[in-house]
């Protein structure tokens, strides 16, 4: 993909600011990204007289380490010492900063290479003062701890010292910038906590729900249980009478959950009394279009498709009908999931001030520019009239990716023009209005030959959709294992209606399609005569790469191979025999978001629930993991979100239109006590480095379910599991 063509002061740029330092306002071109249009990156560098180097972060922070990991690709390559700098939260504007989307593991891949760029430009510049100054090649200088050093002479020079000279310097060509070899790296490949971390410990305000500002109003937005009911009547005298009322708003929606849904907005100079007046309001909704969606209508009409032919393909390869039908063995099962709510500890929250005829945000969004043209699009405003503000972020997983929030805070804050309104949802409300991961059934069947070696695959998908195409987040790529490694194979789907909102969650598509896919080859396996980690060698071959459509990376089998081989050894399944009676090993991969995963893990029955012991995870997202203790981290922190989701009772249910789940006592989290043992090594490749906050998630669950089987003979199909299912 061709970059953005930039001139060299438009590539960097250098000028003095007050005191003597030197500001490095640092452009980037980047390779056209997955999302879209190609962007540049802009990353702010701040030399202070006394040579401590201030260095902005412009991605979100919701945990996965992103504030703290492009600073030190930054300083890394600029040559400072970490204990030089500071980092600073910039605020979100793509036009300035580039791409500042926090999701689908995309940060690393994206910002690897023009983040360090960025700290190579500026020490480049550095480096051709002092030599300018020295009178000296700038190829005979070194640069270390924030210092540019002459070995012939002996002099060094700091930083600081050279920020006049270096902003008289011309700007570097991209072309000619040398970046660090790996073994000289001292900053990149450690283990550094995160930036924020003595701030959270010490309980500092950097989350959207601690944000203040003087004369704030705190909102409550009451909107229709069941998702896309319009508002007719409410008792508005009634509750602007009580006390601390301060305003009672109609919001008129535009029928989309990403945006606006028709509502009441209640505020008053404190977020409890705004509350407790929500508690009197009495509305009329009418949900007469809404109210005939059900979970359970949901899977009566899903075990009917699954008898009947599929609306359409997805990918079709090979004589399926040919394959079955000359078969020496066939295998079929049934498997469904549940939708999903992300369960964010932070609830969703926003702050918003419209003013003069523009609005400045305060949100803990995971993708500012969608919410910036939502608002616009909802205020009728240009969006250069819209300043969006990063807050840490409480949990994302998905949920802040869509900004519904944003734009309901903003919609509120409009009609009270110089008033901060901060619009907070209770629990109940960030459970009952989430985009949702969406369910699923899956009818399987797969032919054997008489050598045991699988001769073809089918899997009908029954799924949501609207117009023929799958809902947010309800696709399956048409590369889904096996796909790419069988001659043979068909994906079909069909589609229900829904009026639940969709969205991503963590691993998205892959946190579900992992579950039923790597399960059912587990029984293919074992109707083969074999075992997982055996049939996926197999079918993974001879090592070669399989394109993934377009924008996306080939599959390398090579890749898989290695996590496979690496965690079969690390966890001792050659000697899964030997565990006592009713323990079990079970394995499973999974290639998402261009991470490669394999997990083992063992398990047992204890009073009638599943207890994991220990989890093996091995993973190769490529040649050189940045922060390792933050790597170790989200490693660890997916397998506990997918052990939750398969465990600890999650599950989303509807009734007339509506979700019956209100608060963690019936959409759980997993519990300190039942996390196991997590044991996670990297297979290092030679390919670029990519994302950590996904791809340990999606094999987890599989390779549950498979221990399962192992220790106690039952197939588990359906999740969450639950104590029935081993009676």
């Amino acid at each position: 993909m061709n970059a953005p063509i930039l001139s060299r002061r438009r590539f960097l740029s250098a000028s003095l600011v007050a005191g003597g330092g030197l500001l490095f306002d640092l452009n980037i071109p980047l390779a056209e990204a997955a999302e879209g249009a190609p962007q540049i990156l802009t990353a702010f560098v701040r030399i202070l007289p006394d040579n401590r180097v201030i260095i902005g972060a412009k991605n979100a922070e919701i945990g996965q380490g992103a504030k703290t990991m492009l600073p030190m690709l930054i300083a890394e390559e600029l040559d400072v010492d970490w204990a030089q700098v500071t980092i600073e939260q910039t605020h979100a504007d793509q036009k300035i900063f580039g791409g500042q989307t926090a999701g689908g593991s995309r940060t690393t891949p994206r910002e690897w290479l023009p983040t360090r760029k960025a700290g190579a430009a500026g020490r480049a510049m550095l480096v051709a003062a002092a030599a300018q100054q020295w009178g000296v090649a700038p190829a005979t200088l070194k640069t270390g701890s924030g210092k540019v050093s002459d070995p012939t002479s002996g002099r060094s020079i700091s930083y600081a010292a050279l920020a006049a000279a270096a902003a008289q310097q011309s700007p570097p060509d991209p072309a000619t910038l040398t970046l660090k070899d790996p073994r000289d790296f001292r900053i990149i490949g450690q283990s550094i906590g995160g930036v924020d971390t003595p701030a959270i410990v010490a309980g500092k305000p950097l989350f959207g729900i601690d944000f203040k500002l003087p004369g704030m109003l705190y909102a409550v937005l009451e909107t229709c249980p069941a998702f896309g009911g319009t508002f007719q009547s409410a008792n508005l005298d009634e509750v602007k009478a009580l006390p601390g009322v301060a305003h009672v708003l109609t919001i008129k929606g535009d029928g989309t959950p990403e945006s606006l849904f028709d509502g009441v907005a209640i505020l008053s100079t404190s977020w409890w009394s705004a509350n407790q007046a929500r508690e009197a309001l009495k509305v009329e909704w009418d949900m007469g279009a809404v109210s005939g969606f059900s979970t359970e209508g949901y899977a009566a009409q899903a075990a009917e498709r699954l008898k009947g032919k599929a609306d359409g393909d997805i990918v079709r390869a090979g004589d399926v009908d040919g394959a079955f039908a000359g078969a020496a063995k066939t295998v079929s099962a049934q498997y469904d999931y549940p939708f999903l709510a992300h369960g964010t500890l932070e609830p969703q929250n926003c702050t918003a001030l419209f003013k003069d005829g523009a609005i400045e945000i305060w949100a803990p969004t995971q993708n500012p520019e969608s919410g910036r043209g939502l608002v616009a699009k909802a205020l009728n405003l240009p969006p250069d009239k819209i300043r969006i503000n990063f807050t840490r972020i409480g949990g994302g997983f998905g949920r802040r990716l869509m900004n519904d929030y944003m734009v309901q805070a903003a919609a509120i804050a409009a009609q009270l023009p110089g008033v901060p309104v901060k619009l907070l949802y209770n629990r109940q409300q960030d459970i009952q209005r989430d985009f949702y991961r969406p369910a699923g059934w899956h009818g399987f069947r797969a032919a054997l030959d008489k050598g045991g070696k699988m001769t073809a695959f089918h899997d009908h998908f029954v799924t949501f959709g609207k117009d023929g195409k799958p809902v947010r987040s309800a696709e399956m790529p048409a590369s889904e294992i096996p796909a790419g490694l069988i001659d043979t194979l068909l994906l079909e789907q069909s589609f229900l209606a829904t009026n639940m909102p969709t969205g991503w969650l963590r691993a998205p598509g892959s946190n579900a399609l992992a579950f039923v896919t790597q399960a059912f080859l587990d029984e293919v396996a074992q109707a083969a005569g074999k075992d997982l980690p055996t049939l996926m060698l197999e079918l993974l071959g001879d090592p070669r790469e399989l394109p993934r459509g377009p924008n996306a990376p080939p599959f390398v089998t090579g890749r898989a191979r290695g996590v496979i081989e690496k965690v079969v050894a690390m966890s001792g399944w050659a000697d899964r025999g030997k565990l006592p009676k009713g323990r079990g090993k079970g394995f499973a991969f999974y290639y998402s978001h261009m991470g490669y995963f394999a997990e083992v893990l063992e398990v047992a029955l204890v009073d009638g629930m599943p207890k994991v012991a220990t989890v093996w995870v091995a993973g190769d997202v490529g040649s050189q993991i940045i922060n390792p203790m933050n790597a170790l981290h989200q490693a660890q922190g997916s397998v506990i979100e997918g052990l939750g989701q398969a465990l600890a009772g999650q599950k989303i249910t509807q009734v007339a239109g509506a979700v019956e789940q209100a608060n963690f006592d019936t959409h759980p989290l997993q519990r300190i006590p039942d996390t196991p043992q997590i044991i996670v090594e990297f297979v290092k490749t030679d390919y670029p480095p990519t994302g950590m906050g996904e791809p340990a998630l999606p094999p987890v669950i599989p390779a549950l379910v498979n221990a399962l089987h192992a220790a106690t003979g039952k197939r588990i199909r359906t999740l969450p599991i639950v104590p029935e299912m081993f009676a």
